[in-house]
């Protein structure tokens, strides 16, 4: 079954090309962007979080995530041990609130 559906795919891929319809789309002659964290996520999920990135509407787990991202990064520039100590109270409460999203979310998707 799954070999028949490539084939299918293959096939209306090239008929397409054949007849220029993939020429001009966003994104041609670039690699494609790198997804390896998706890997760990269902397919719909990816896929709607994607969407919604595209549109600028992140989760609030996917702001946390960045806001976490920075402060790590802040943390590693510190030189100072009560900036230190300041920026790893920040990390501490990013990492308890990043984890209450994720949690919300899942409970949210399940069935």
């Amino acid at each position: 079954m799954t070999q028949s559906l490539d084939r299918l795919v293959e096939r209306q891929i090239q008929k397409a090309l054949a007849q220029g319809k993939l020429r001009g789309i966003e994104g041609e002659g670039k690699p494609l962007p790198d997804r390896s964290g998706e890997v760990y996520t269902d397919i719909a999920t990816s896929v709607a979080f994607r969407i919604m990135a595209e549109a600028g509407a992140l989760p609030e787990e996917f702001k946390i995530k960045k806001l976490l991202e920075t402060a790590q990064q802040s943390y590693a520039e510190a030189t100072d041990d009560d900036a230190k100590r300041v920026v790893m109270a920040l990390i501490a409460d990013l990492q308890q609130r990043y984890n209450i999203a994720v949690e919300a979310r899942r409970r949210f998707m399940a069935p």
